[in-house]
């Protein structure tokens, strides 16, 4: 396996999808706080993105060891990576494996130096991990999908971020749980969008591989309209906290993204097509990311 198939079966262009939020929290922290964490940020970081490319290798590890009929062994050998590539199926298991171990002894480090709550956290993101592609049915394939990647990724991983940089302190109550929710607001929505935006675009493949996505219970038409609400939710997500104080003014330069978003989002209401019109999502997931990051950084500067 050479570095491109190796980089396109942990699919790297979706790890802003982990990082944003990572760095999310960070911002939060330094912006309320006014103080970071380097070492145990730095440990999560590694532990975080081992496991986020072992969760990508599974799924399509186990797309590719269940397709067991005819139109989906076509699949397999025509789409998913593995038989595309003819990777070694136990030499993918091995790697994903070992990614996994690795970011497992790095949690149970950061455990046994922060405390529970953590493992809490961890064993949580670690089962949605698995059970989005695994398990007897895929929370991938189920009307849930959307929701556990965001959440997920969006929300659990800046709140990791957050308590790694607050363990030691008296302010873990429920309510900064609640406005570190608030700020994660745009990461979450713009990741499940991501999300539907690909089983729009896959939801004929989906029946045929037997997976019943949102998409499937609510219909394209309908799938598309919620797909441009999770953005008006992100933005109006990101507005609040600003006016809670919770993230710099700075923050509200974000806003002109909606402009390039709201373009791509036109767009793939007039097309659906993986090959074609999916990378608009990520286009859209690489804005928010960027202009909140640098814009809630340049907030931090002026401070």
């Amino acid at each position: 396996m050479n570095l491109k198939v190796f980089l396109e079966l942990v699919e790297i262009k979706a790890k802003i999808a982990s990082v944003w939020p990572f760095l999310l929290g960070l911002i939060f922290v330094f912006h309320n706080y006014g103080r970071v964490n380097a070492g145990v940020s730095l440990l999560f970081f590694i532990a975080m993105f081992l496991f986020n490319m072992a969760v990508d290798i599974n799924d399509n590890y186990q797309d590719y060891t269940k397709a067991d009929d005819n139109q989906a062994a076509e699949w397999k050998k025509h789409t998913n990576i593995i038989g595309v590539h003819h990777l070694n199926v136990h030499g993918i298991f091995a790697l994903m494996a070992s990614f996994t171990v690795v970011a497992a002894l790095i949690g149970l480090y950061l455990v046994w130096l922060t405390g529970w709550p953590l493992l809490v956290m961890g064993i949580f993101c670690f089962l949605v991990g698995y059970l989005y592609a695994g398990g007897p049915k895929p929370l991938s394939g189920t009307p849930t999908g959307e929701f556990f990647a965001g959440f997920t990724m969006g929300f659990m991983i800046m709140a990791i971020t957050v308590y790694l940089n607050l363990y030691q302190t008296n302010d873990l109550t429920l309510a900064l749980w609640g406005r570190v929710l608030l700020a994660s607001g745009v990461a979450v929505m713009a990741i499940a969008a991501l999300l539907l935006a690909n089983n729009i675009c896959d939801a004929q493949e989906d029946l045929d591989l037997n997976r019943t996505t949102i998409v499937y219970f609510i219909g394209k038409r309908r799938a598309l309209w919620l797909f441009a609400g999770f953005y008006v939710v992100g933005y109006l997500s990101l507005v609040a906290s600003v006016l809670l104080g919770d993230l710099p003014v700075w923050s509200l330069l974000a806003l002109i993204s909606a402009v390039p978003v709201g373009k791509n989002i036109h767009a793939f209401f007039q097309v659906q097509v993986k090959k074609e019109t999916f990378i608009l999502a990520v286009r859209n997931l690489g804005l928010l990311a960027v202009f909140t990051v640098v814009c809630e950084g340049l907030g931090l500067l002026s401070l």
